[in-house]
């Protein structure tokens, strides 16, 4: 019941995720964090079981930081960490797959400007500007594909996307009270706005 989504703005991305962690008939929390750093400018919002999220996520990070300890502090770009993620799903697949589907997006320094991926459990790979998963893509790729337009400024992406989180707390029948809203660009991973503290327990 994971939604996640992403814009791609001039100069960055944002990424937005609700916090609710449930299974079945039950919510055990309403502040979970779904958008997890990845690097000083990436960062990946993710929708599935709880323990394959925690896993592929922590799995990514650590091995992207060990990958620039070993080569003297060279940062992989955007896009080469979309593709070792989705190598690494590949992988998996054969194996024990991660049931996990996710949007990557993150700001590079030498093209000054935001990329966008979207990546699901079957190792697909594709760039976009806007992207949807979760059961959210029904309500809010229409809302994106009617407003997003190239050039969009920081605070228009994130005007579309309190529109899609308006339209999901009025038509979807499960109740998402709460979303982390995180913005990439020039300065890093930042929060913009959470409707549950992830540090609450």
């Amino acid at each position: 019941m994971d939604t996640v989504f992403g814009i791609q703005f001039k100069g960055g991305v944002v990424l937005a995720a609700d916090q609710s962690n449930a299974r079945s008939i039950l919510v055990y929390q309403n502040n979970l964090d779904k958008v997890t750093k990845l690097s000083s400018h990436s960062a990946m919002g993710v929708s599935g079981p709880n323990a394959d999220m925690v896993n592929f996520t922590e799995y990514i990070a650590k091995n992207l930081a060990l990958y620039e300890l070993a080569n003297d502090g060279t940062k992989l770009s955007t896009k080469a960490q979309a593709n070792f993620c989705r190598n690494e799903l590949a992988v998996a697949l054969r194996k024990g797959p991660y049931q996990v589907n996710l949007l990557l997006g993150g700001y590079d320094e030498k093209d000054d400007a935001g990329s966008l991926y979207f990546l699901d459990y079957l190792a697909a790979l594709q760039k976009v500007p806007y992207g949807s998963q979760g059961y959210a893509s029904n309500f809010c790729l229409s809302i994106m594909d009617k407003e997003y337009r190239e050039g969009l400024t920081e605070a228009d992406a994130l005007l579309i996307i309190e529109h899609c989180i308006k339209e999901i707390a009025t038509r979807f029948l499960i109740n998402q009270p709460n979303f982390m809203i995180k913005i990439i660009d020039k300065d890093g991973v930042r929060v913009h706005s959470f409707g549950g503290d992830p540090a609450d327990t």
